[in-house]
């Protein structure tokens, strides 16, 4: 069992900045792959981006955020960051970590995922 807490969420004006973290609780932690997903009001889950676990740490990232957002995993703190800049009204949504070992052709399937947390809430507005 891996219990994930999202942290980092908030308020930020168009064009600023926020890192998320996601904090696991299971010493496995190193072997799993982390993936940020998203919600937005009135919208369907989307993918944002994953770093693979058991070494691979292979990253990957949805097309509307290359460039502007950065994963990064600490596994000796269990946790995952993502860093979030050039946030725009768009990205205003519910941000979601989850967990699992998904093969790379599922990695954007939020159905593969059986460790979520809570979410934290990211708005983007002036």
């Amino acid at each position: 069992q891996v219990q994930l807490v999202e942290s980092g969420g908030g308020l930020v004006q168009p064009g600023g900045s926020l890192r998320l973290s996601c904090a696991a609780s299971s010493n496995t932690f190193s072997q799993y792959t982390v993936t940020w997903f998203r919600q937005a009001p009135g919208k369907e889950r989307e993918f944002v981006g994953a770093v693979r676990g058991s070494g691979g740490n292979t990253y990957h990232y949805a097309d509307s955020v290359k460039g502007r957002f950065t994963i990064s995993r600490d596994n000796a703190k269990k946790t995952v960051y993502l860093q979030m800049n050039r946030l725009d009204p768009e990205d205003t949504a519910r941000y979601y970590c989850a967990a699992g070992r998904p093969i790379l052709s599922a990695l954007r399937l939020e159905t593969i995922y059986p460790y979520w947390g809570q979410g934290t809430q990211v708005t983007v507005s002036s």
